[in-house]
């Protein structure tokens, strides 16, 4: 059995490359592809994309998006978002194509092979901002019983909460999966990168639910000071990501948000859940119940292992969701790159089971539903989760059929030790085909 190999720890005599690679990968744009066809899609013997909804049977994804970033101003032409910081928070729609004039037909049969007949470049073509709450914090006023928040601003942002749901509702009623997947991106990450990468992981999970893009303002461009305003702007936006997840769990038509978090999104993303998970026990109310939050998804994830231990595991954030999944690789340059800058002594997006102590080994095993998986795919760098054609069909595997790690469950991931799993090449096939790529992953007639 071939298994992906683990790389040695990068040192001094390799800092210098990462620190020049990083400065490429944060400043070059150039032209997107739909990322590699996942494993599980190439020779499946029935056809995934079967049961997807006639209205979304097309070349394009309408993501919606919900942002604090900055609208960029000028005079004519269409809309778009900088790096920013707004004290409003947006949503609205953005409409990805896949491919110039490509037919369904096409799509599908190139969603299902590695080697592509046809181009399928992803473009933008258009977005619409179709509503902004007022700027928080809301202006104190005196009241009877002293300072209050402004009524009239409070209407107004309330009006706007009851559009947010409106629109979701609208959305939720083309597909009969009632479930909201969002993606939170990382450090570097233009408006445009992250509604990519949303629209085709929505795409390859079988157009089924809504996909959501919460896109907060990154981007701004430099190595270590683009990274540090990265990093605060991902601390500005946490209120904001904690009200637009109230508001989508209010929506009563809908059963479950998953949220698929990529780098630094990781801990914008697991500190706003962490506040509300907080906030909801101090209410003495069920997190799970009142958020709706399935599956908390972190990849490649920027957070150092001794923080996470006390913030997260002393207060049971694993309580609060359904299951935890947490991506790991050794050998991701930009988590090295942000060991080194912290002096960390070992980053969540690198954890190794030699890193994990006989008492961190016992509190892992007692955990439902959570687990680490590791993907070390040495060319695949930090976007692994999209590059790497193993790691995206254990990805689907999970979110699209809910699966459990283990062959028994249909994910055959290798078990190092309890609850820490690993990819093997060719994943899910057959190991002695991995070369190959082969499998005959027999997708359900049905998806619910």
């Amino acid at each position: 059995m071939k298994v992906h190999r683990k790389a040695k720890r990068y040192y001094w005599p390799l800092l210098t490359f990462i620190i020049v690679a990083a400065f490429l990968v944060v400043g070059c744009g150039g032209k997107r592809q739909l990322m590699p066809t996942p494993n599980v899609y190439v020779n499946a013997t029935s056809n995934p994309f079967a049961n997807v909804p006639p209205e979304f049977r097309n070349n394009q994804v309408d993501v919606f998006y919900a942002t604090d970033r900055q609208p960029i101003e000028q005079d004519d032409g269409p809309l778009q978002y900088g790096h920013g910081r707004s004290m409003s928070l947006a949503f609205g729609s953005c409409v990805v194509q896949i491919g110039e004039n490509v037919s369904w037909e096409t799509l599908v049969k190139n969603s299902r092979v590695h080697k592509r007949s046809t181009s399928l470049e992803l473009t933008i073509r258009g977005i619409t901002e179709q509503g902004r709450f007022p700027e928080t914090p809301i202006p104190l006023i005196h009241g009877k019983k002293g300072l209050i928040d402004d009524p009239a601003i409070q209407s107004r942002y309330a009006a706007v909460a009851d559009k947010l749901r409106k629109e979701l509702q609208v959305r939720l009623a083309r597909t009969s999966r009632k479930e909201a997947y969002i993606f939170i991106h990382g450090v570097a990450n233009r408006f445009d990168r992250a509604v990519f990468v949303t629209a085709e992981l929505w795409h390859f999970l079988g157009r089924q639910g809504v996909p959501i893009m919460y896109t907060w303002p990154a981007g701004r461009g430099g190595l270590l000071r683009g990274y540090t305003y990265d990093r605060e702007s991902g601390e500005f936006t946490i209120y904001h990501l904690k009200e637009f997840i109230r508001i989508l769990a209010s929506v009563p038509v809908l059963k479950k948000i998953h949220i698929i978090a990529h780098s630094r999104g990781t801990d914008v993303a697991a500190s706003a859940v962490r506040e509300l998970i907080i906030e909801a026990r101090g209410a003495g109310i069920n997190p799970r119940a009142q958020f709706k939050i399935a599956n908390i998804v972190l990849i490649a994830a920027d957070l150092d292992v001794d923080v996470i231990s006390q913030r997260f595991g002393s207060e049971r954030f694993f309580r609060g969701t359904e299951r935890v999944t947490v991506y790991v690789s050794e050998d991701d340059p930009a988590i090295s790159l942000a060991s080194w800058l912290f002096t960390s002594r070992s980053r969540i997006g690198q954890l190794r089971p030699e890193d994990i102590t006989a008492e961190q080994r016992e509190v892992l095993a007692r955990i439902d539903r959570g687990a680490f998986i590791d993907v070390t795919v040495p060319s695949a760098g930090h976007a692994y989760f999209r590059k790497d054609p193993s790691a995206s069909s254990d990805l689907i595997l999970l979110l699209r059929e809910n699966r459990e790690p283990g062959s028994e469950h249909g994910r055959p991931l290798i078990e190092q030790i309890a609850n820490y799993w690993e990819l093997y090449e060719g994943y899910p096939g057959p190991p002695r085909e991995a070369q190959e790529s082969q499998n005959e992953f027999d997708w359900p007639e049905g998806d619910e």
